[in-house]
Order: C-alpha cells, then structure tokens, then sequence
C-alpha cells in the first residue's frame, strides 16, 4: 500500500486532457510515442506514469506539470471527508471513506468541488438562520414561535389556494342581505333584531372595566352576546354579522375548512373562524352590489367605507375577494403592519411575493404612512423579479382610544399590478405609460440587492464581507455570486 503510493497515478487526469484536446487514444499515444494499450492502461489507472512520459506530456501539450500533482486532491479529499462528518448531514456520509472520495475527486473533480460548494453555502445559510433565530427570540422561545406560527401558516396557505374566495358564503350572505333589507335600514338595529329574534340572543354594551381584554364575547348561560364600549359602530356590525355567520352559516363553513385536509383543532379553529369573518364581510358588503360601488368609484376605499358603513380595513381587505367567475374586480394584494414593521396579515392573488417571516422592504413607502397618519400614500414598485405594481397605504386604528389605553395604530397596504392602476382613483394624476418604480426586495433577509442604502441585514444566502479602506452606502457588503 506504502508502495503504491510513491507512484503517480493520473489516468482521469489524462483522460479529460485528452478528451479536452479533442483527440482519441491512438492519437495521442502516436504523439507521445507509446502504444494505444499503454496509454489505456494509464487511462484506466492500472499503470502509474514514468517520470519520462510526465515530461513527454508537458513538453508535448504545454501543460502545467503541477496539474497532474496530488496536493490539490489531497486538500479536496480532506475537506470532502470533513463534510460528510458534519452533524448537518444527519449521518447521510456514514460509511463513506476516503477511498470513495479519492475515486469522486480523481474521477470528476468539478463535480466534487461543486458538491463542496453547495455545502458550504448550505451551511453559511444555516448559520446565518441560526443567528436570525436568536435575534428574533431574545426571550430563547423560538420553538414557541414557530408552533405558534404553524396554524397560521397553514390557513394562510389555505386562503392562497382558494383565492380567498368562497362561493357559498358569498351567495349566502348576499340572499340574507336581501332577506334583510340592510341597504335600507340601520345594519346595527337589523342584526340586533336579528340574533333576538331567530337565536333567543341580546347585544349588550359592556364597559371596558368589566371587558378589559376582550371586544366580544358569546355567553352561552345568559344567551347575550356582550361587545366592548371600545368598538366603533363598523365594528360592532362586524361582530355581530360573525356571530350570525357562526350559528347560520355552520355548515358550509365546516364544509369549507374540511376541504383544507387540517389535522389539529387549532388549525381547524383559526380557519373556521376566518371564513365566519369572511362571511360577516360579504354580509355587510354583498358581493355584486359592492362590486358595482367600487368600480363606480374607482375603488375609492374611504367612499365605499361611507357607502357601506364599513371601516377602511374592512374595505381594503373585502376587495382582495373579488374572484366571482365572469365578475371579477382588480386582484389585488394586501399587506397589514404595526408601526415596528411587524407584518400580521398579508394575501397576495398573484405574483407579489410576501416573506414568510420577517417584516417588508424598508424603501416600500408603507412604513412612512405612520408619519402621517390618516394620509394616503402611492407608490409604484418593482420587484427583482422586473414585475411592477401600484400600491397604496394608509393608517388605520384599532378598537381602543381611552386615555390609559391607546388603540393599535397599523398600515394597511393594498396595491395591484400596475397594468390595473388606471382603474384607480389614486392613480389618476401618476404616469403610468413611464413609471419610475422605486426598487424593493422582499425583504432584507432575502433582498440581494447590492445597492440599498436601506438595507438593515445582510442577506441570509450571501457572503458578507468587510473591506478597511472604504466604507458603501451599507455596511453590509457582499458579493453578488457569492
């Protein structure tokens, strides 16, 4: 064994040499002055190379004497063997030995150092998840962040693939709609009388001391259904439209979430009630009536808010379920967050890609709408993708407003391809033949852009690196095919 490693071996070091100066073994071995079976026998590695035909080779065909050297594959091969022993791998590299990856690397050595690659990019990665996980977990509970998580994900997943489109709630609410008059009469009173009389139920206002961290509540034993003082009147029809789809709608909505294959009850909890939601809204806003509104108005949010009777965000978030077959509105997305950036609700129809985790791009005007409260703010995006869109934004405020106990203050953003600005009230005085989008990621974790003077972190699948002598528009610096 000691023997034959003092001898050369180089045959699939020759092979490509040869296959890669486009000529066949009789070729060369009449060049190098040697039988066609001699060069074979070194091809397939059953004969070592003399010194004198190493020479005769580098002589011959100009090549670099060191190529055909063992330094190079020897650092390939410890390396090779240093990955399959990563805790990575999970025990994948088990059993395999430096013989077999002698033979990878003396075989194809471009695939092995492509394989090598991979791997460490994979394990930069992890690493870099790693430590967003401990920056996003200061209290070490990220396995609680990503159970709690798990059931939202899924629903979410759920809606996307439904389109956020529900047929059956929408012609049920618009029948009750109907039924009950409510374009012609005060919604609250009607839907008051409504549980009264078909559910034995009341509505009472409670003070907040009495309901300090709940807006609604079914009480079974009384048959009342208590709403907070802190609700606003959209609000409170809100509620109250929920609370009918929940003891009305029961059975489509079960039918609804059991298309979604869910195992756990929390999943199965979360979904059902984001369809009574989703029927509360068609309730108060039927679907062929506030279609009609919205095109009439060019989707003027805060005039079909006043149409209806319905707040902004309940608006916003009623025009991404516009998906009727032959009546369709604008498909457009829509992104919810708190002042620290915090994304709590997001949909997107199309393209428009929304980070799992994480907030949005700092440069994505959304976030100055808290500089303005109230203000609607434009913008036209693009993505690195090249897709542009037209979005808008604005603040809303939560259920709350006391002294002692400010309401929530959130962005909602609601935007579309641009291809349907034009349909747009907000986009009347905007050229739309020539935008100028401003370029966004999706976030900075994920954002490879290059360039951003806005970029908070490096992005998660990059090498950063530090240069001493000069200082870019960010200090995360980092190289683009990294």
């Amino acid at each position: 064994m000691s023997n034959s490693r003092e001898k050369l071996f180089i045959g699939p070091k020759l092979r490509r040499l040869r296959m890669g100066l486009g000529l066949t073994q009789a070729r060369m071995a009449e060049e190098l002055a040697i039988s066609a079976s001699y060069l074979n026998l070194i091809e397939a590695n059953s004969r070592p190379v003399s010194a004198q035909l190493l020479l005769q080779l580098v002589s011959q065909y100009d090549v670099n004497v060191a190529e055909f050297g063992g330094d190079g594959d020897a650092r390939l091969v410890a390396e090779l063997h240093e990955m399959m022993r990563d805790p990575m791998l999970k025990g994948a590299g088990k059993g395999i030995g430096r013989a077999e990856l002698e033979d990878m690397v003396n075989a194809s050595p471009g695939v092995a150092t492509a394989v090598l690659k991979l791997y460490e990019k994979t394990r930069d990665t992890d690493q870099r998840t790693a430590a967003l996980s401990e920056k996003l977990s200061d209290r070490d509970k990220v396995e609680l962040l990503e159970e709690s998580a798990r059931a939202v994900e899924r629903v979410r997943r759920f809606i996307q693939e439904n389109s956020n489109y529900y047929p059956e709630l929408d012609e049920a609410a618009e029948l009750l709609f109907k039924e009950l008059d409510l374009g012609k009469a005060d919604t609250y009173s009607v839907l008051c009388d409504r549980l009264a009389q078909h559910h034995d139920l009341k509505v009472r206002i409670v003070p907040t001391d009495v309901m300090s961290h709940m807006l609604r509540f079914y009480d079974r034993h009384s048959r009342r259904i208590n709403l907070s003082e802190l609700l606003g009147q959209s609000g409170r029809c809100f509620q109250l439209a929920y609370q009918i789809g929940m003891l009305e709608q029961r059975k489509t909505i079960d039918r609804a979430v059991a298309s979604g294959n869910f195992a756990d009850e929390e999943t199965i909890s979360l979904a059902r009630v984001t369809l009574a939601n989703y029927f509360a809204a068609a309730l108060l806003m039927p679907y062929r009536h506030f279609l009609e509104q919205a095109e009439g108005c060019k989707y003027d949010i805060d005039m079909i808010a006043h149409r209806f009777g319905t707040s902004y965000e309940q608006v916003a978030h009623r025009l991404t379920t516009l998906q009727r077959p032959g009546h369709k509105g604008i498909p457009f997305f829509f992104i919810r967050i708190d002042i620290a950036g915090n994304v709590s609700k997001r949909f997107s129809p199309g393209n428009f890609h929304f980070a799992r985790f994480g907030g949005t791009c700092p440069l994505w005007n959304i976030h100055e709408s808290f500089q303005t409260p109230g203000k609607i703010h434009t913008q036209i995006v693009q993505l690195p993708d090249d897709a542009t869109y037209f979005s808008v934004a604005k603040t809303v405020h939560r259920a709350g407003g006391s002294f002692s106990r400010p309401g929530q203050q959130l962005a909602v953003g609601l935007g579309c391809h641009i291809k349907y600005a034009r349909r747009l009230v907000y986009a009347e005085s905007i050229n739309i033949e020539t935008p100028q989008p401003t370029p966004i990621g999706i976030n900075c974790y994920l954002c490879e852009r290059d360039d951003c003077a806005q970029r908070a972190f490096a992005p998660l699948n990059r090498a950063v690196r530090f240069d001493e002598r000069a200082r870019g528009t960010s200090q995360y610096q980092f190289d683009p095919d990294s």
